[in-house]
């Protein structure tokens, strides 16, 4: 009777998977991977083999939940299976594996840059949706002087002096799409390369200007094209550089003469972060040759720059530093500053409104002032990252 029953609750064991002294036959010693306690990492980096990596975080699962002496036995596709190279200890880890709570490209367990730019498979959120690029803006502009009457070195481009006030309303927009992506980067378990195509546009509208019937300004257009490739190396204080780009943007105004301005410049990109704290992003452009005759602004380069910076700080959940500053890489030193806060509105969570102060100074505010140097405060609303 005692043997029965030692037989049955070993039977009982083996059909629970709970490894017994006397319920588990002898078996062919198990690979190190199917004994060892497992992490996240060695999972991840199992992608030759789908079914192996599937199985291994199930079983990572299994040995988060469960007591140890409950985790069922490694299943015969992971008892086989050779572990992987170890893990670099000194690439940190900066997400855990969960369930996402948010969709791709809005999970805060994934960083600012991968999110915005969508590095990672767990931050995909497909192509041909479109998402916030720049921030979309409303606002109400003070310059220290009204805007001046339009040059460039270009025959026929000479404007008229025109009863502009210095006080103006703003409204900005852009949007962006993902077109292509995996083009490079296929397969890669975790990093996800990407070609987007962006618009941008802003105008400024003379709404207090009664006299003049309260006239648009100048509106102008940025349709861009950009690639981005992701990257993780570790930089020195814990920054991290997490992409690399280079992309093509024709910027005008859409006037005739002698308002018309334009150009078309090709750049290279790059960003770093460190945690969700600070992010600096950059790029480095060439203006693409035109002839001469067709030249609206020859010396545009000279004034707005051939390189821009930008750094942001996140105070906090609801509070947003950041600086720009563009730079024609020559002697004069000519470009501009842009400073900017962005505090939320509401639950930051569930709402992307802000309200947004921004001051400039410099050179290239708008592009038929390219080469007027002014000092503009706006205030308004903006609506980032939807």
């Amino acid at each position: 009777m005692t043997n029965t029953r030692t037989t049955l609750f070993a039977a009982l064991l083996a059909g629970l998977g709970i490894a017994g002294a006397h319920a588990q036959p002898a078996e062919r010693p198990q690979s190190p991977l199917a004994e060892a306690q497992l992490t996240w990492q060695q999972c991840q980096r199992l992608a030759d083999n789908k079914e192996a990596r599937l199985a291994c975080f199930d079983r990572w699962a299994q040995q988060q939940t469960l007591p140890a002496a409950s985790v069922p036995a490694a299943p015969p596709v992971l008892a086989n299976t050779q572990p992987p190279a170890p893990v670099d200890a000194a690439v940190p880890a900066t997400r855990v594996v969960s369930v996402a709570t948010e969709e791709g490209c809005r999970d805060r367990q994934y960083s600012l840059l991968s999110r915005f730019w969508e590095l990672e498979n767990g931050t995909d959120c497909g192509t041909f949706s479109f998402r916030a690029y720049r921030p979309l803006n409303v606002s109400a502009s003070a310059a220290t002087n009204k805007p001046q009457t339009p040059t460039s070195p270009a025959a026929g481009h000479n404007g008229e002096d025109i009863a502009y006030q210095a006080n103006e309303m703003r409204i900005g927009l852009s949007v962006r799409t993902k077109l292509i992506q995996g083009m490079l980067t296929q397969n890669d378990p975790v990093k996800k390369d990407s070609l987007w195509f962006g618009y941008s546009q802003q105008s400024t509208w003379q709404l207090f200007n009664g006299a003049i019937s309260r006239p648009f300004r100048t509106t102008d257009h940025e349709p861009e094209l950009m690639y981005v490739y992701p990257t993780d190396y570790q930089l020195p204080g814990g920054w991290r550089w997490r992409y690399a780009g280079v992309g093509l943007v024709h910027q005008s105004n859409g006037q005739s003469l002698p308002y018309s301005r334009s150009w078309n410049r090709v750049y290279l990109m790059g960003g770093m972060e460190l945690d969700d704290r600070f992010t600096l992003t950059g790029r480095v452009w060439q203006r693409v040759h035109e002839d001469a005759a067709k030249d609206d602004n020859p010396d545009i380069s000279n004034y707005i720059g051939r390189a821009e910076l930008t750094g942001r700080w996140n105070l906090n959940r609801d509070n947003t530093l950041g600086v720009t500053v563009r730079n024609n890489l020559r002697e004069s030193g000519r470009g501009s500053v842009r400073l900017e806060w962005l505090k939320a509105i509401g639950d930051q969570s569930r709402s992307n409104l802000r309200f947004h102060t921004q001051l400039f100074h410099g050179y290239g505010d708008t592009l038929v002032d390219y080469n007027r140097k002014r000092t503009v405060l706006s205030i308004g609303l903006s609506l980032v990252d939807f």
